[in-house]
């Protein structure tokens, strides 16, 4: 991968690791469900009346919509909700490396290579050990949800790889056109509770600024940038940078939510990283000190 495309993958891991304590900031006063149609509502529109379809099968860019956005943080959004920091929330969706690689894999006839293969269980240790930690920074209820959600990030990493070399901010857009009505629908069935007009009302101006997070260096300007990395390199190449979220997502929710950080998170996040360097770097690494 070239060095600014890989600078790219960086910022954007960047601005999502982030995210997760905004998510947790817009969760204190709006309920996930809803939270989720707000975010994808204010993407789609006014920029749908102004940047055209991707030049895909409609029923790629509604397939890439409902997996991507609304079911992935669907169930993200809830698992947070259910009782998970958003730290350990940035580690645990990174199981969507694991996804991802194993669709391309499957579907797509991908190799990964031993290195790869090293990697992915370097860090997959590191998300055991959260597991082994279930208590009261998470549920089990929100540990199921998260997987859950990196299942679905994976499914829709492969949609848009599939979808190939298209405009990806018209594909976010449109994406996003497709993924509000069913999460509105969705929380009007299962959040009624919280639609009045009390609530709505009431909503501060830092749940706004959260809202206007999630909605443009997230999802415009994140998932444009990281679909089209998508459609130029290797799956297996590209999905390991998310690795790099819960380094962004811990130091965050330390800082400005007064997270623990204790030893065992630090031991997992270590992990995952080794896998990251080993994934990236374990074959060159390998040739340099080859005998000739």
């Amino acid at each position: 991968m070239r060095l600014h495309h890989m600078t790219l993958a960086i910022m954007v891991v960047a601005i999502w690791g982030v995210n997760f304590v905004v998510i947790k900031v817009g969760l204190k006063e709006i309920p996930p469900i809803l939270l989720c149609a707000l975010r994808f509502f204010l993407a789609a529109f006014p920029a749908v009346f102004f940047i055209k379809r991707p030049a895909a099968p409609l029923r790629m860019v509604i397939g890439f919509g409902l997996v991507m956005f609304s079911l992935q943080f669907a169930l993200l959004f809830s698992g947070m909700y259910a009782g998970t920091t958003a730290g350990l929330a940035s580690l645990l969706l990174q199981v969507q490396v694991f996804f991802t690689v194993l669709l391309a894999v499957l579907f797509l006839a991908e190799k990964p290579s031993v290195w790869q293969v090293v990697g992915a269980l370097v860090s997959f240790s590191g998300i055991g050990l959260v597991a082994a930690n279930l208590g009261g920074e998470i549920s089990t209820y929100g540990l199921m949800l998260i997987i859950a959600a990196a299942a679905s990030w994976g499914v829709g990493s492969l949609i848009s790889k599939k979808i190939g070399k298209v405009d990806m901010l018209a594909l976010v857009v449109w994406g996003s056109l497709v993924a509000w009505p069913p999460l509105l629908v969705l929380s009007f069935f299962l959040e009624q509770s919280s639609w009045n007009v009390d609530v709505i009302s009431h909503i501060s101006w830092l749940t706004i600024g959260a809202i206007g997070y999630m909605v443009y260096p997230v999802t415009l300007l994140g998932f444009a940038a990281w679909s089209w990395l998508f459609s130029r390199y290797p799956a297996a190449t590209v999905a390991p940078f998310t690795l790099l979220v819960p380094i962004f997502g811990f130091g965050t929710s330390t800082l400005v939510l007064g997270e623990s950080l204790s030893q065992w998170k630090i031991n997992a996040a270590a992990l995952v990283i080794a896998g990251l360097c080993i994934n990236l770097f374990g074959s060159r690494i390998a040739i340099r000190i080859r005998p000739a």
